[in-house]
């Protein structure tokens, strides 16, 4: 994240054009986060790339527990202060702890996870490493997911990756508690 601020301002409402107004209502949010508000100052981006997201966060064929494990480890090697804060608040939503959202740091040799959830965070560091998951890692993941699980657990890595690049190059804010500046 930068330290010097946004580097591409997120868009106030009052200055959202009625394409970018339609395209943030989707889903009638209570708040437009500053990713949101950020990246819809592409319009035809915004457009194509929110409907994956949305598939890759809320269609995945992994549990939501694995799902934001692998976010979590994701946005912590990408150093994604944003990130990693907004998939903690949602880690607690699913049941996470406070806790293991912390030990998430130290990856899958923490030991409070099952064997399933260290080749699951193995996958992660893996990926981030050498865009590769090893062999001993995909058979452990194979003995307990199936193809499409598979598939959802690179894309999962692979999309937060690409958000924490965005977030962290565009320097994107964690938004303020609402009614604080």
């Amino acid at each position: 994240m930068s330290r010097e601020g946004p580097r591409v301002l997120p868009l106030s409402e009052d200055e959202w054009t009625s394409e970018q107004r339609e395209l943030l209502s989707v889903g009638k949010p209570a708040r437009v986060l500053n990713i949101f508000r950020t990246l819809v100052r592409h319009p035809d981006l915004y457009r194509k790339w929110n409907p994956f997201g949305a598939q890759v966060l809320l269609k995945s064929t992994l549990d939501a527990r694995t799902r934001e494990l692998l976010i979590l480890r994701t946005g912590h090697l990408c150093r994604s202060a944003y990130e990693f804060y907004q998939h903690s608040e949602i880690a607690k939503r699913v049941g996470i702890s406070a806790e293991e959202i912390e030990q998430v740091k130290l990856g899958p040799s923490a030991p409070q996870w099952t064997q399933l959830e260290q080749s699951a965070l193995s996958a992660a560091d893996e990926l981030h490493e050498n865009q590769r998951i090893s062999d001993d890692t995909w058979r452990a993941l194979s003995a307990h997911y199936n193809e499409k699980q598979l598939i959802d657990l690179i894309f999962v890595v692979g999309q937060y990756t690409m958000v924490a690049m965005a977030l962290n190059s565009l320097g994107v804010q964690i938004e303020s508690e609402p009614g604080q500046p």
